[in-house]
């Protein structure tokens, strides 16, 4: 008896794709995104974006002042992708993150509004240590520590485009 072909050819596809590019073709509604921007910048945005390092950056303003930078992306969480926003100033100091697009079975509570207040104005020279600076919450401790180290790594992502003049 022969083995299907299609779903063999697929399985072997999906292992050549890199898990970077797996988490990104995983990806949050245009509308989600512009909503939460609204949400934490304010109505009346100018947006425009900058592809750098193949990751996409917004960039926002009101009239001729920078407001800050948006930037989403995706991190694993315990099975799944986690979608999330990560929202600073023009210091590049947190206005909020978002998380988008939950995944999940457990855990959904990394979206409520107090577990990611404690990440306003933090910056990249923060340690954004859960359990330590950033609370955990219990039945979701993956994807605690997993957007914790993605909000820091993006943190200093932002930080190294900007000195380098890229941002």
């Amino acid at each position: 008896m022969r083995a299907p072909v299609l779903p063999l050819l697929l399985l072997v596809l999906a292992a050549t794709i890199p898990p970077s590019d797996r988490l990104a073709a995983q990806a949050a509604p245009p509308a989600k995104i512009q909503a939460a921007l609204r949400r934490v910048y304010g109505g009346d945005l100018r947006t425009d974006s900058a592809l750098i390092d193949g990751a996409t950056v917004y960039r926002l303003a009101r009239g001729d002042s920078l407001l800050g930078f948006a930037q989403v992306r995706n991190v694993k969480g315990k099975d799944q992708p986690i979608t999330f926003m990560v929202a600073t100033d023009s210091a590049l100091h947190l206005r909020d993150i978002d998380i988008l697009v939950y995944r999940e079975a457990y855990g959904g509570e990394i979206a409520y509004e107090p577990w990611r207040r404690q990440f306003r104005g933090k910056g990249p020279s923060d340690a954004l240590m859960p359990d330590a600076d950033i609370r955990g919450i219990s039945g979701a401790t993956i994807s605690v520590h997993a957007v914790t180290a993605a909000v820091r790594r993006t943190l200093q992502d932002l930080l190294r485009w900007r000195a380098e003049g890229r941002l």
